[in-house]
């Protein structure tokens, strides 16, 4: 079974409204509602890859009662962690001539909080899958990543997508695969990166930290796999229009999972995730499966 923790899932909210006016009344010209945070995205995908999982993550107040309600909708099953403080927080992004976002802080947890989703994580099972990704909400320690960690068995496959402290922190705990952008590795390391060497130089790096398998996602450049058996894999994107950047890493991880789960392949696997990622990019949301399998057949 496949495992997803978003510790401060949101509703997004973005309205079209054309020409924007600020301290005037804007009419939006459309307008839609979806589930938001990193590990909630690569449920969806999942689901969409007629693969099944499990939503783990802190919810409050009518907005997390909804969220849950449409995560269902989209075939997650979901067990989250109800707080008491504060609710799920409201993203809202205008789409006009460019696009302009207000993220809401969301609730806030406390020590007795993160040990139900720690309690949560130590029933999972040797040969589960458990992703962790995304910011911490207000009141998390900087080693929450670390603590959920240390919470599963031995053999639970970890992936982690998070930046800074927590990601060096939590790396002392030995994840299967973390996939940084190419420019979190740069703030990462506080070092301009722009050759594929200096990549591989830095994925080298976390691997000495403690990462088994390290996926750098370069946009448009693609992506590169620096596999525990010490091999170095890129994959190009196949050809398509840019229209949304949201969710693509996720997709990402979703992708690489999905196909590792049945292939045990990390050239296959890169393959698939490099296709889901660049399918969620070329899509106004998160990826279909049928798109996803198109683009995969055209990566070479």
């Amino acid at each position: 079974m496949i495992y997803t923790v978003t510790l401060n899932p949101s509703l997004d909210y973005t309205a079209e409204i054309g020409t924007k006016n600020f301290g005037k009344t804007n009419r939006t010209q459309g307008e839609y509602i979806v589930p938001g945070g990193k590990g909630l995205n690569t449920s969806i995908v999942l689901s969409r890859l007629k693969d099944s999982s499990v939503a783990f993550g802190f919810t409050s107040g009518f907005t997390g009662k909804e969220l849950e309600r449409l995560m269902k909708n989209y075939g997650t099953k979901c067990r989250f962690t109800k707080v008491k403080n504060g609710f799920t927080r409201i993203n809202v992004k205008f789409v006009s001539d460019e696009v302009t976002e207000f993220n809401g802080s969301g609730i806030s947890v406390s020590d007795t909080d993160v040990k139900k989703i720690c309690k949560n994580i130590s029933r999972l099972k040797s040969g589960d899958w458990l992703v962790l990704s995304g910011s911490a909400p207000n009141g998390a320690t900087e080693d929450i990543y670390k603590t959920l960690m240390k919470s599963a068995k031995d053999g639970v496959k970890i992936v982690l997508d998070t930046v800074g402290e927590p990601l060096k922190l939590a790396l002392l705990q030995k994840p299967f695969l973390v996939k940084p952008n190419i420019d979190e590795l740069c703030d990462f390391f506080g070092a301009e990166i722009t050759t594929d060497e200096g990549i591989i130089t830095y994925a080298k790096k976390l691997n000495e930290m403690g990462a088994k398998n390290v996926l750098v996602s370069l946009g448009e450049k693609g992506a590169i796999l620096l596999t525990e058996n010490e091999d170095i894999i890129k994959c190009d994107i196949p050809k398509g229009e840019m229209l949304n950047t949201v969710g693509a890493g996720d997709s990402m991880v979703a992708g690489f999972i999905h196909e590792f789960t049945k292939s045990n392949d990390y050239n296959l696997a890169l393959k698939f995730a490099v296709a889901a990622g660049s399918a969620t990019a070329y899509s106004k949301w998160l990826a279909e499966k049928e798109l996803i399998e198109t683009l995969y057949t055209e990566i070479r």
